[in-house]
């Protein structure tokens, strides 16, 4: 992270990482005299806050390539979101990495395991974290707790669509208690919990930096948990996103390639920070979305597929050269050049293409303004009323698609957050979220000789933790 620095103490690391995969499920010492003793100053919780924003962060795989003993954070995120949908795949068929795309992910594959266990390091840093609040300034102690339930709420929204009901675990796991890590909670209770943590996020934070959680960050990831239940919350959604857009503290960036370029802009709403040319607090996804001119170990991921590019061509306006480019017949990502290099510079994509800066967007305003948009439509098949189609249209200006449009249908919708939002892994849960996913994937599978069929749309429970569990955490169905 470039201005949230881990305070890298090696009782901290001993607090929060191990490598036992046994271990995984209570990430803290045997001894708890250790972490008690830790924690002693307001420095030392927020040292601890910290340290579940770097399990997000993940470690970069050209730091560390033993998948087997870290976790990756969101630096694997694309391969389980844009690479299950008709906008990308990998450039080979060869290691688990290729499965994503053609729909052959098992319970024994690495890269979903990771990002599992990932998740749930988030979860259990914050679960900690949690206990040791009254240790810190009364005047941050609110601060803090909201900040480790908005992390542990954002970990548990991407679990709870990738592979439906998980363990629900909310406080510090005992070592003697062999059960709670591993009993699945259904996707209610998992939603119910990740609202009851935004919200009081949302009443707790203000906003502030931008790698860090804020009020407009709970608000944003709050109005997608509406939008994503089973019922809807669509008015919700609706009146969060018009407080955001009521703030005033957002814009869309004038130019495009800003927004990923110009980091920490006025249009990002919450990121994940790193830091170029820091081991430490580098990424390494950048590198290999690279693949005519390699920068990265592979022979490239998130390979642009001939469908999405037909709808740039049809509606990406001056977004669609700031999202890829073909390099030698290759069509790959432009939004992630490492550090914005591209294959011209020397070395190719810059000294660092492996220990890359670019920031993980999670949230920006854009994607605010479309989110508006699905709310007031409310389940229905088009809006016409004037604050939506506000918000839709302000994002097709800065796309340099200035015709006024009267009426917005899902399809336009769904469309405009497909090549406004490329390639940061959000067209899977839009598939989900919009009731199209098994349609659009279907045929999708059919164009590319995929085999795809309504069970893919979860991910396996990993093997390994079904066999830590004894039995007792169940796997998804057909897997």
């Amino acid at each position: 992270m470039k201005h949230i620095k881990y305070l890298v103490f090696a009782v901290t690391v001993s607090i929060f990482i191990s490598c036992d995969t046994e271990e995984f499920l209570n990430p803290l010492p045997d001894s708890r005299v250790a972490v008690d003793g830790f924690f002693q100053t307001d420095a030392d919780v927020l040292a601890g806050v910290i340290g579940v924003y770097d399990a997000l962060q993940g470690v970069n795989d050209a730091t560390d390539s033993n998948e087997s003993r870290t976790n990756r954070g969101v630096q694997f995120e694309h391969l389980l979101t844009e690479h299950r949908t008709d906008n990308t795949r990998n450039a080979t068929t060869e290691g688990s990495k290729a499965d994503f795309h053609r729909y052959l992910v098992n319970a024994n594959n690495v890269e979903s395991e990771d990002y599992y266990a990932s998740m749930y390091e988030v979860i259990f840093r914050a679960n900690n974290i949690l206990n040791f609040i009254d240790i810190a300034d009364p005047s941050n102690q609110a601060r803090y707790t909201a900040e480790a339930k908005f992390l542990r709420a954002y970990a548990y929204f991407k679990l709870v669509r990738l592979f439906s009901d998980v363990p629900l675990v909310t406080e510090v796991v005992s070592p003697a208690d062999k059960e709670t890590p591993f009993i699945r909670t259904s996707e209610a209770e998992i939603y119910a919990q990740i609202i009851a943590d935004l919200q009081e996020a949302v009443g707790a934070l203000d906003n502030g930096p931008k790698g860090r959680a804020s009020k407009a960050a709970a608000q944003g990831i709050l109005a997608k948990v509406y939008l994503s239940q089973a019922t809807p919350n669509y008015s919700g959604a609706q009146q969060l996103c018009e407080d955001i857009i009521n703030s005033g503290q957002f814009s869309l960036q004038s130019n495009y390639s800003d927004v990923f370029y110009n980091e920490l802009n006025d249009e990002i709403i919450f990121a994940i920070e790193y830091e170029s040319g820091n081991p430490l607090e580098s990424q390494g996804f950048s590198a290999e979305f690279t693949s005519a001119i390699r920068a990265g170990a592979e022979d490239g991921q998130n390979i642009v597929n001939d469908n999405l590019i037909a709808d740039f061509t049809a509606a990406g306006g001056n977004r669609t050269e700031v999202s890829y480019v073909t390099i030698s017949g290759s069509n790959e990502v432009a939004k992630f050049f490492p550090d914005g290099f591209d294959s011209t510079a020397d070395p190719a994509y810059g000294p660092n293409a492996r220990d890359a800066g670019n920031d993980y967007i999670a949230l920006r305003y854009a994607d605010v303004l479309l989110m508006h948009v699905e709310a007031a439509m409310a389940g229905g098949n088009s809006v016409s009323t004037a604050g939506p189609l506000s918000s839709f249209q302000a994002v097709r200006d800065r796309a340099g698609l200035i015709t006024p449009v009267a009426v917005v249908t899902k399809d336009d919708l769904l469309l405009e957050r497909r090549v406004e939002l490329a390639f940061e892994n959000q067209r899977w849960f839009d598939l989900l979220r919009f009731g199209v996913a098994e349609s659009v994937l279907s045929a999708h599978a059919t164009e590319m000789s995929y085999v795809f069929d309504a069970r893919k749309l979860l991910l396996p429970i990993p093997a390994s933790e079904i066999n830590l569990s004894g039995g007792l955490l169940t796997q998804n169905p057909g897997y």
